[in-house]
């Protein structure tokens, strides 16, 4: 019996959030993944600038811990609430800030493509995330919500690394190259 084939990246998936911020680790090589680490980082009930050094502190030992080639970020997406929308773009600040600390190269993803990669339809709902993602790494229960987004957004983006440049869709007509 032979040793199952190294997988050659491992990605960290965060999504932000300024309570809770999901965090997942797999290894994979584009096409296979399996998961190495993943929870949520709870910090609702501390004050907002202590919630960032927090959650800064928290990814950066995560890094260090892991130690990851890649982060791969959820894009801020539009919020009916400025005031939220700020503390989240917050949030996200301080994630950027310590990955790029640690030396990873930082990609950014926006929900409906993380839902795209990872269940077919960019309109998918979070049960059917939770549900491809166990799937998908082969867990044994059903991630949590906050979780299983860390998770989608680092399968996200192994299957991107899979994908060779030119054979990407193009994000706009404008962005097509034959």
């Amino acid at each position: 019996m032979t040793a199952p084939p190294a997988l050659r990246h491992r990605i960290l998936g965060i999504d932000p959030g300024s309570r809770n911020t999901g965090f997942g680790v797999i290894d994979s090589d584009g096409r296979h993944s399996r998961c190495v680490a993943s929870g949520c980082i709870r910090v609702g009930q501390f004050g907002w600038p202590q919630r960032l050094e927090l959650i800064f502190d928290r990814v950066a030992a995560l890094v260090a811990e892991h130690q990851p080639h890649e982060l791969a970020v959820e894009q801020l997406i539009f919020a009916r609430d400025p005031t939220a929308a700020l503390k989240l773009g917050q949030a996200r600040g301080a994630i950027l800030c310590a990955g790029l600390k640690g030396g990873l190269n930082v990609h950014e993803y926006s929900a409906k493509s993380v839902k795209l990669a990872v269940v077919g339809t960019g309109g998918a709902d979070k049960v059917q995330v939770q549900h491809m993602v166990k799937i998908l790494l082969s867990l044994s229960a059903l991630p949590g919500e906050d979780e299983a987004d860390a998770l989608a957004i680092a399968l996200c983006h192994a299957h991107s690394m899979g994908i060779p440049a030119r054979k990407r869709a193009a994000a706009s007509w404008r962005d097509f190259r034959p």
